[in-house]
């Protein structure tokens, strides 16, 4: 069979890498991909137009068409919160995803929480903003430390933690005055503080029936010690131990059980990757920071690492409606380490020359390094994301992006796999290259 990846970034990589593994699959191809997906076996990169928006919907369509595609697969928010998977429906293409409509959850915050209020779905108290000033007099009631958040899509960079009155005013600035988002930050929600331990929680549903996914934890905040700006996410480690049986349980019932049942009865059943964004507090209860309508980035590598069952066999069965309640896992812990380029996350650097990297099909290597922002140094874009670069370990591999690898180990602690993948990862060497080597830090604390 062959299957159509859309993205080109660390979690599109893991993704291909896990469909391409099953024999049944035949080619696997990454709308537009990286330089990590076009040396995978049985990968190959692609412009589906020469503009390189893969979330054009009439190209996936009839790149589908004219290339026997039998499942596609979408990485990013951006193609899901415009429709892609209604678009591929309507043309009779199996495509897994959410609908534009479930797509809100993470398309608007100002949806998700009006959602979670109205099915009692337990998250942080907050008030929604157009204007400055209307925000700034809110602040003043509420105190700090309080978050602001960007309304729309902000490539996971558009929430900030304000420890001070000062701070969040300038947050406000940047969004609604300054424009810093765009039209994601045209409109903000301002919330409540949460205070406990966050947790990534991923599940698949079908509109009916929900397999979890792995538990991870992932490290947001730029330097370590969660200090810093918000970043897309600078590493993860799959399980999370904070997410105890117990919370497994409530997390089910009080937050994924409820939007099933709600998109259902809304007319819109919930199909695709859910994931959830927590905080657990002290008495191990969650709260939903945030609703993402995809599989997490980085937390997919160090899942999908883990992931023993056929990825392909999932995604065919919620295709079908007929998701297992449970997938089989590796038992030993992941940790996947960020490394990103000079300036992240307020800028990226392009053309850095990489060195360093592993082989990337050394199967006999517990550590697997995720391309992200990468790409080759010489020809066009388009010889950059095409077979004509396939296979050919001798092409330089540049940075092509803000995060640029995610270097993720597999062993018999979190401890041992972050010592794995910082060996590794301190052997990559690039311009501006920054890491964090604290990733885990959690998790090693509970087990010492």
């Amino acid at each position: 069979m062959n299957i159509l990846v859309i993205g080109a970034g660390g979690r599109e990589h893991a993704l291909a890498w896990q469909c391409a593994k099953d024999d049944k699959v035949q080619q696997v191809y990454v709308a537009p991909g990286n330089a990590g997906t076009a040396l995978e076996p049985k990968c190959q990169n692609v412009i589906l137009t020469d503009k390189k928006d893969a979330d054009e919907h009439s190209a996936v369509i009839e790149f589908c068409q004219n290339n026997a595609i039998d499942m596609v697969i979408v990485g990013p928010e951006a193609p899901l919160v415009t429709g892609i998977i209604d678009a591929c429906r309507e043309a009779g293409i199996k495509a897994w995803g959410p609908s534009a409509y479930c797509a809100q959850l993470e398309g608007s915050k100002t949806f998700a929480k009006e959602f979670m209020a109205a099915n009692n779905i337990p998250t942080a108290a907050y008030q929604g903003f157009t204007d400055a000033v209307s925000a700034k007099a809110y602040i003043n009631e509420q105190g700090a430390p309080i978050v602001i958040k960007a309304d729309g899509l902000a490539a996971g960079k558009g929430v900030i933690v304000a420890e001070t009155i000062e701070q969040a005013y300038d947050a406000i600035d940047d969004m609604l005055a300054d424009n810093k988002f765009g039209d994601a930050g045209s409109r903000v929600v301002i919330e409540q503080f949460l205070q406990g331990e966050e947790a990534s929680f991923i599940c698949m549903i079908d509109g009916d029936n929900v397999l979890p996914m792995a538990t991870s934890q992932d490290h947001k905040r730029a330097f370590e010690g969660d200090t810093g700006p918000n970043t897309g996410g600078m590493g993860a480690y799959s399980p999370a131990p904070v997410v105890t049986n117990e919370v497994h349980e409530k997390v089910m019932t009080q937050v994924i059980q409820p939007v099933v049942d709600a998109m259902k009865a809304a007319g819109h059943p919930y199909t695709g990757f859910l994931y959830a964004g927590l905080m657990i507090d002290k008495a191990g209860d969650p709260y939903v920071i945030e609703f993402n309508c995809r599989f997490g980035d980085p937390e997919t590598q160090p899942i999908l690492i883990r992931l023993q069952s056929s990825m392909v066999d999932l995604v065919a069965q919620g295709l079908a409606g007929t998701l297992p309640s449970q997938a089989d896992w590796d038992k030993r812990p992941a940790l996947g380490i960020v490394v990103a380029s000079k300036g992240y996350p307020e800028t990226s650097s392009k053309g850095d020359v990489i060195s360093g990297l592993p082989e990337l099909d050394n199967k006999d290597s517990a550590v697997k390094v995720f391309h992200a922002g990468t790409a080759f140094a010489h020809g066009t874009a388009t010889d950059n994301l095409t077979a004509d670069t396939q296979h050919d370990q001798d092409k330089e591999i540049i940075t092509n992006g803000g995060r640029v690898l995610c270097v993720t180990a597999l062993a018999d602690s979190i401890l041992e796999a972050q010592q794995a993948a910082l060996t590794v990862t301190g052997a990559i060497s690039f311009e501006g290259a920054h890491y964090r080597r604290d990733i885990g830090y959690q998790a090693i604390a509970r087990n010492s």
